[in-house]
């Protein structure tokens, strides 16, 4: 059977860690591939770490093909649709996935507006609803995490070296980090992630600490005289009942010492 792997939906696939695919691998030699791999047309398009696996060791697999698909890009969105429904998806890999789906429909819609653009006189600007997948929060919603993770993987993706990048994908720093090492110059990213976590981590505070620096201080908001000393009279009220009840207590306290005979 000729089986095609291509390599652009292969990358919508998270490489499993060492110990994830060992695992995989005791599982498939133990019990043998259950699970169908998923072609469309001779390209596998579900399956693909077990089908490497499966090569590697002679292990018998079976395949169903999912030939419902138009184009390529439909492909992309199903596989898109299912990473985003699995768990164990990391909260990058999401974000990933769920932009890279808004630029495919994004994309897909230009080209039908192109082929096909409204005629002025029936279209209703006002009354058109937005395109779907038109802003941060519903890319957000659909990947799980807030609007600002989604902007700090946008961040990551336009400025972040390969580098940093992996060191984001295996958790070595996280996502709030890796979006501020990536305001640093290539020589800088690449040099904290080879020096480490702690590398990282230190990083990404100066960066954070530069940034503070430099934001404008806000100006105290002018304080208007009557309510200062309408502050100032209630401090002084509170000061004088505060000293009237001392002297009571002293005042009991000396009563005390005189029944007591030690005055």
């Amino acid at each position: 059977m000729n089986i095609t792997i291509n390599d652009e939906l292969r990358a919508f696939v998270d490489p499993l860690t060492d110990i994830e695919y060992a695992a995989l691998e005791r599982s498939l030699l133990a019990e043998g591939c259950r699970d169908a791999l998923v072609l469309w047309r001779d390209t596998l398009i579900d399956g693909h770490n077990r089908y490497e696996i499966c090569q590697k060791h002679g292990i018998p697999f079976r395949t169903v093909h999912n030939n419902n698909f138009a184009s390529i890009d439909d492909v992309m969105l199903w596989m898109i649709d299912n990473h985003l429904a699995r768990r164990s998806v990391s909260d990058f890999q999401r974000g990933l996935l769920a932009l890279k789906k808004k630029e495919i429909i994004t994309t897909r819609m230009a080209e039908q507006m192109a082929k096909e653009p409204p005629k002025p006189e029936a279209d209703d600007m006002d009354s058109r609803p937005p395109p779907p997948w038109n802003t941060r929060e519903e890319v957000a919603k659909a990947a799980r995490v807030s609007a600002n993770t989604i902007s700090q993987i946008e961040r990551i993706q336009k400025a972040a070296t390969p580098e940093l990048r992996e060191a984001v994908r295996t958790g070595t720093i996280s996502i709030n980090a890796a979006a501020n090492v990536a305001q640093l110059s290539e020589d800088e990213q690449k040099a904290a992630v080879a020096g480490g976590k702690k590398e990282l981590q230190q990083a990404a505070r100066q960066v954070r600490e530069q940034k503070q620096a430099t934001r404008p201080k806000k100006e105290a908001a002018p304080v208007d005289p009557e309510d200062e000393r309408a502050a100032l009279r209630a401090e002084v009220a509170k000061l004088k009942d505060r000293v009237a009840t001392l002297l009571t207590e002293n005042e009991v306290l000396k009563q005390k010492l005189v029944h007591a005979g030690l005055a």
